[in-house]
């Protein structure tokens, strides 16, 4: 990847000139580009999220509290407390995996294949 370069913009480098091979049928262009495995960040939010009200849920029905305070408003005040927390948790929790993923990122060579479509017109159309 060039210092141009974002790595969702492999390839747009504006300073790179295009590859002729791929237009005249000549060399297949050839492009080294970087492999990993990324967490996606919702899902962990999500699940954050989840694993706090069941905290919430726990604190509010399985141990003893005071009989002056109705269970449900305990839960409900615990659930906006524990789902926040876990939240937060889920993030850092994407956010390590993800800075784990870029240290065990690889290296791959590829190189550009004629489209099936530009194969298909040679002849077969009517």
């Amino acid at each position: 990847m060039s210092p141009h370069e974002t790595p969702g913009t492999a390839g747009n480098d504006p300073q790179r000139e295009p590859a002729q091979g791929n237009v005249q049928g000549g060399v297949p262009e050839r492009r080294e580009v970087t492999v990993r495995r990324a967490p996606k960040y919702v899902p962990f939010l999500i699940l954050g999220g989840l694993l706090g009200v069941a905290v919430a849920a726990i604190i509010a029905y399985a141990l003893p509290g005071d009989p002056s305070f109705d269970r449900s408003s305990v839960f409900g005040f615990f659930m906006v407390l524990c789902a926040a927390g876990g939240v937060i948790v889920g993030a850092a929790t994407a956010l390590v995996l993800d800075r784990r993923s870029v240290r065990r990122a690889e290296h791959a060579v590829v190189e550009s294949a004629p489209d099936a479509d530009d194969e298909g017109r040679s002849g077969n159309l009517r």
